[in-house]
């Protein structure tokens, strides 16, 4: 059932790139980011609030606030940093370089959360990094 979540994920994320272009167009990149972070912001405690899960907040330890906070610092820049590249970029070459995420995920999990490389993710990997590489240079 995840990857249907995942496939979900990456149709939406593609959307995003194409909006975002038509939308940034004469606008400040970081003006942009702002209405997207807002709008996202009320999507999500929406969705909070009308699941039910409002009542897990007190549950939250103190490693699970510093690490969630953490992680919104990095989509935060994330978010100005792309819509900085797309106002300035096409979207067909930024969307690939801001998809090697993907690839530096795989290698900061390796690093930090001990997970494993397995030949086929590196493969997988090094292909997300050739075809980067083919897509913004081809």
């Amino acid at each position: 059932m995840w990857w249907i979540y995942a496939l979900l994920s990456a149709l939406f994320a593609a959307l995003t790139a194409v909006l975002a272009k038509v939308g940034i167009k004469g606008v400040d990149s970081n003006l942009a980011t702002a209405v997207r972070t807002a709008v996202v912001l009320v999507l999500a405690w929406g969705i909070v609030y009308f699941r039910g899960g409002l009542e897990g907040i007190h549950t939250l330890t103190r490693t699970n606030w510093l690490f969630l906070v953490l992680s919104g610092i990095a989509t935060g820049l994330s978010w100005v940093f792309y819509f900085r590249a797309l106002q300035l970029g096409k979207v067909s070459q930024v969307a690939p370089v801001d998809k090697l995420s993907v690839a530096l995920a795989i290698a900061l999990s390796v690093i930090f959360l001990g997970e494993k490389l397995t030949l086929y993710t590196g493969i997988g990997a090094g292909l997300i990094i050739l075809g980067t590489l083919v897509l913004i240079w081809g």
